[in-house]
């Protein structure tokens, strides 16, 4: 029975070196080169470095890597333009806001001088407001002279008729 058991043991250890074998030299279809067949290269390339290959597709890819770089490259500059139209932006506020200023300090400069001016001209007004009032008395005294001169006159003029109506 020992030989039995050591025989079916060799038999393993073959069928096991055989499947080994068998699965070394199995390879994947997809990773064989087109012209030598299978290789140990993990490269993604359809083409081996040194085999000629089409011109179109070289001119092709060469025309895909120069889109995508003008593609990439654009990408990369689209922030960088929008970050100088906010620059120039800024500045145009900037300025404006300064113009602005300016006005605000001008303007602050003419109320003062204006109320200056309003203050110095208060005594002038308070002299024209007592020039009003002396005329307007003057005016009602002027009225009661009228009045006064009327009612002499009519009082004059009938003691003359009294006195020609008198023989």
């Amino acid at each position: 029975m020992a030989s039995n058991e050591s025989a079916e043991t060799h038999n393993n250890k073959n069928n096991q070196q055989s499947n080994e074998q068998q699965h070394l030299t199995q390879h994947n279809v997809l990773l064989d080169s087109p012209i030598r067949g299978p290789t140990l290269s993990t490269s993604t390339s359809s083409f081996e470095a040194l085999d000629p290959h089409d011109p179109n597709l070289s001119k092709l890819a060469t025309k895909m890597f120069r889109k995508t770089e003008e593609y990439i490259s654009n990408e990369l500059n689209a922030p960088i333009e929008d970050y100088k139209l906010l620059e120039d932006m800024n500045k145009v506020t900037a300025a404006k806001y300064s113009d602005m200023r300016q006005i605000a300090e001008n303007l602050s400069i003419s109320t003062i001088d204006l109320s200056n001016k309003f203050q110095a001209l208060v005594p002038l007004m308070q002299q024209i407001d007592e020039i009003s009032d002396t005329v307007d008395k003057l005016e009602a005294a002027a009225y009661k002279l009228d009045a006064y001169s009327i009612a002499l006159e009519n009082r004059v003029k009938s003691v003359l008729q009294r006195k020609t109506s008198m023989p």
